[in-house]
């Protein structure tokens, strides 16, 4: 059932304020001698996967020509050490036809899982060639209900390995449809007025001439599959690309331990958290292993506002009173003055300020002082606060620093930057090299540490950066 950078880019994994670490162990609900493959993540902390094992000892469930079927099953984290704990999800073709991989949508109530096109009597010729295609249904507890077949299925070649989008618009999927670039290819379809689109090819940003398959597109946009092309640890490896600049960036093999000599395939990733799982055969049989690592990408983060202390000042009688003339005096509570019924100030920082206006009768020369006044607090937004450029040179290395973040009353354990390139820092100020052009979003992750009995709170802003190549720019 083994079937979800460039050397430029790759210096991202070498460099030291850009290493990734993983730690990696094998899942305990794997068998050791049936397969395991295709995780996803399911609710309440549950892991699904595909599984050729014995649904009892006395149980087997093979196909038409006597091949083990591969079904889906659930394990809960209560249960994960119970192999026999595991609950089996069923179809109506499940006692005949495989079932997966698979996908869920966010909500959890649709699954997309891959089995065979074709289901009549010729299906039973051993001779037959029965192509694997998309299905969708309805989830309700461990019934898969109301199958319905994707509308590029075909019994001419294979499709498969769906991933959904977050947000339900895109399906990714793996195929050796005719004008490929080579044994499979990824695709996507996107959703319009409830129709799936016909699948689209990305082209030579993320396909090559090998087999490339098991899609996992992640809520950042990063899109992670498996290849078997040249220049990775195996036979099969994960590889992970992002849209940069309009552009897939070229794909490049996750480090050790992910991938081994071994096939690495099926990745999958939480939206959030710095955790997920992979299939590998490295012990023989297919198996799921589960992995950490400290990159984390917020799914939902805040744009930075850029605070202002620019304000308008308006006396609002100076209309009805335009048959006298008047001269109006402001001043600003900060040192500085200014004349005229409108005028606009700028301070130079946060703070109380006292705004006083005088006013001054030019026919009889009366001035009357304090004429009007009020209290003026200026305060910064309350957010982080990423102080970077917004341009930079390739290879050069830039400074920044959460020095402006304000959140009052916030007992500040840390500052986490995801720079957009799969890399990462912890602290206020840091130093960071982009070793390649494109525009970067930089998110900045503020936690604070849990009072006793509560929890820790969290906040995320992001910004972009650009990045050129030295000599594209003079001022950065």
């Amino acid at each position: 059932m083994t079937v979800v950078f460039a050397a430029f880019v790759a210096a991202l994994r070498c460099h030291a304020q850009n290493a990734v670490s993983y730690t990696v162990a094998p899942m305990p609900f794997n068998t050791g001698y049936f397969n395991e493959i295709s995780p996803v993540m399911g609710a309440g902390g549950a892991v699904m996967f595909c599984s050729d094992r014995r649904l009892s000892w006395l149980t087997d469930q093979t196909s038409f020509d006597g091949r083990r079927l591969f079904n889906i099953f659930s394990v809960t984290p209560i249960d994960s050490l119970r192999r026999n704990a595991a609950t089996e999800f069923r179809n109506d073709r499940t006692a005949r036809f495989n079932s997966g991989p698979f996908c869920l949508s966010n909500d959890r109530k649709t699954i997309y899982f891959t089995s065979e096109v074709e289901t009549g009597r010729r299906t039973r010729n051993r001779n037959f060639v029965n192509r694997n295609g998309i299905f969708i249904a309805d989830l309700h507890g461990n019934a898969m209900l109301n199958v319905r077949p994707f509308p590029y299925n075909s019994a001419g070649y294979e499709t498969g390995h769906p991933s959904l989008s977050a947000d339900g618009q895109t399906l990714w999927l793996a195929s050796d449809r005719p004008g490929g670039m080579g044994g499979s290819d990824i695709y996507y379809c996107k959703l319009t007025d409830g129709q799936w689109d016909e699948p689209v090819n990305p082209g030579a940003g993320v396909n090559s001439a090998a087999t490339d398959n098991y899609p996992h597109i992640h809520v950042s946009g990063r899109l992670y599959f498996s290849s078997d092309r040249e220049g990775g640890a195996g036979r099969l490896d994960i590889y992970s690309t992002y849209m940069n600049g309009g552009m897939w960036t070229e794909p490049i093999p996750e480090p050790a331990p992910i991938n081994s000599a071994a096939d690495d395939f099926a990745f999958v990733i939480a939206p959030e958290q710095p955790k997920g799982y992979f299939a590998s055969n490295r012990a023989n049989s297919d198996d799921i292993y589960s992995f950490a690592t400290p990159i984390r990408r917020m799914a939902t983060c805040d744009t930075l506002q850029e605070n202002s202390y620019c304000y308008r000042f308006t006396e609002e009688n100076a209309a009805s009173t335009d048959t006298v003339p008047f001269n109006y005096t402001w001043r600003f509570g900060d040192g500085v003055t200014a004349t005229g019924a409108v005028v606009d100030h700028c301070y130079e920082k946060p703070g109380a300020y006292l705004v006083q206006l005088d006013v001054e009768n030019l026919v009889t020369g009366e001035i009357l002082y304090n004429e009007k006044q009020d209290s003026l607090f200026i305060t910064d937004i309350e957010q982080p606060y990423i102080n970077s450029p917004d341009v930079a040179a390739a290879g050069v290395a830039i400074r920044l620093d959460a020095a402006q973040t304000h959140l009052p009353e916030w007992n500040i354990d840390e500052y986490y930057w995801n720079f957009g390139d799969e890399t990462m820092q912890t602290g206020s100020e840091v130093d960071k090299t982009y070793t390649g052009p494109g525009t970067y979003n930089i998110q900045l992750i503020v936690s604070e540490k849990a009072m006793p009995g509560g929890e820790a709170r969290e906040r995320c802003v992001c910004k972009n950066i650009i990045i050129r190549m030295p000599g594209e720019t003079e001022n950065y």
